[in-house]
């Protein structure tokens, strides 16, 4: 069976570094790190006290106060990528069948900050004060169902989790569905807000963060060989999808085609990566192959790129696997280093930054990359965006339990 053309039209971001896709991307590319002391709560006696904290984001701007006491932050950051990713794709839905627009919006973790919240309420005050709509607040499909229901989408609704590839994920099953004829339109991506001190300590008690409490900017170090963690992020990561026969009829604005997807599993660990990188390597592969191209004609990867110890070097040998010789002239740029780690958000904003390198033709840099990490030899743009042609990219994101994604994405006049 013939597959559809499938093409985002519509992006929208809410991150550490900005409110919307464009402040996103100017903060990105001059290399200025969102990462900072956290302010929402007390961390003097955190072993790490900073992260990727949207300062800035009010929920009210976004929907009216009774929604804002009924949803999870998760859930409010998903809304406001949503519907920036809706303004630019002008998308009029109500204009569409509702039976032909479907959705894939997930979370990794989800509200554990309400979760967390209630719990104490529970414990200091009695049950009788816990939030009675708490179950439907908190559950992982909150987000994308709180969205269908507010815009009348009645197709499928889906909420992903795969850890850390949640958001790349998400793109992929909207993609399957697409080609598939089963819908006309997909909203998909990925959303989180885990900074909370429950969320804090047990990744911290994991040995995953970075402790650089004196420098947080610089504590996010992806590939660096004084790389000691990672750096929590949070927000939200929302792309619109459509059939290429759909957005040509509403002569819709066409940012990417999206080519190709890959999804493995590394059954090896359920918290490291397979340290071969033969998982990873296979995600990538998959999804090349699913793309109907070959390793060298990729221009740019969006990688996982964490800082932690293990993945940094697993995710370059899997590079070295899938890319071959190649793999030592392909730039690679980790956003983590400026974001932090959006964990269920992450593979959604990876995409979107491909895709916008694809666009601009310059690639973000990984900033606070000093000393090079020896197995760690790939091109990483190192501290400065750098102006690259790039017509092909990829989007990597890696997750807990070792589950691996990888979507293709190219500009639309490239045969």
């Amino acid at each position: 069976m013939k597959k559809n053309r499938v093409v985002v039209t519509g992006t929208g971001a809410i991150t550490p570094v900005g409110i919307g896709v464009e402040n996103m991307w100017k903060a990105l590319l001059a290399g200025r790190s969102g990462v900072k002391r956290i302010r929402r709560f007390d961390v003097s006696e955190f072993p790490t006290q900073f992260a990727g904290e949207i300062t800035d984001f009010d929920p009210s701007q976004f929907m009216d106060f009774k929604e804002t006491k009924r949803t999870a932050r998760f859930t409010q950051l998903a809304v406001a990528a949503t519907q920036e990713a809706i303004q630019n794709a002008c998308l009029d839905l109500p204009r569409e069948d509702p039976t032909r627009v479907g959705m894939a919006i997930g979370s990794a973790i989800g509200a554990v900050d309400t979760i967390e919240e209630q719990a104490r309420i529970l414990h200091e005050k009695g049950l009788r004060r816990v939030n009675p709509t708490v179950l439907p607040i908190v559950i992982a499909n909150a987000a994308a169902c709180h969205i269908a229901i507010n815009l009348g989408i009645k197709g499928p609704t889906h909420s992903p989790v795969a850890a850390c590839a949640t958001g790349t994920v998400a793109v992929g099953e909207a993609l399957r569905l697409l080609q598939s004829g089963v819908v006309d339109v997909m909203l998909a991506g990925g959303t989180e807000a885990a900074t909370c001190p429950l969320g804090l300590v047990a990744f911290s008690r994991l040995g995953a963060l970075s402790t650089h409490n004196d420098e947080p900017e610089k504590a996010c170090r992806p590939f660096d060989a004084k790389r000691d963690g990672t750096v929590m992020g949070e927000g939200a990561a929302v792309l619109v999808l459509e059939t290429l026969e759909h957005a040509q009829r509403r002569n819709a604005p066409i940012l990417a085609e999206v080519l190709g997807y890959g999804f493995t599993e590394d059954a090896y660990h359920i918290a490291a990566p397979d340290p071969t990188g033969d998982g990873a390597a296979r995600a990538i592969n998959a999804a090349l192959a699913d793309a109907g191209i070959s390793p060298a004609e990729v221009d740019y990867v969006a990688p996982h790129g964490t800082a932690t110890p293990l993945n940094d070097i697993s995710e370059t040998l899997a590079c070295k696997i899938a890319f071959g010789e190649r793999a030592y002239h392909i730039p690679i740029s980790s956003n983590k280093s400026m974001l932090g780690h959006l964990l269920g958000a992450a593979g959604a904003i990876s995409t979107v930054v491909a895709m916008l390198a694809i666009r601009d033709g310059i690639v973000p840099p990984t900033i606070n990359l000093e000393y090079p990490d020896p197995q760690c030899d790939l091109d990483y743009v190192p501290n400065h965006a750098r102006r690259v042609q790039v017509d092909t990219a990829i989007a990597n994101a890696f997750g807990f339990g070792g589950q691996n994604a990888t979507v293709v994405v190219r500009r639309m006049d490239v045969a």
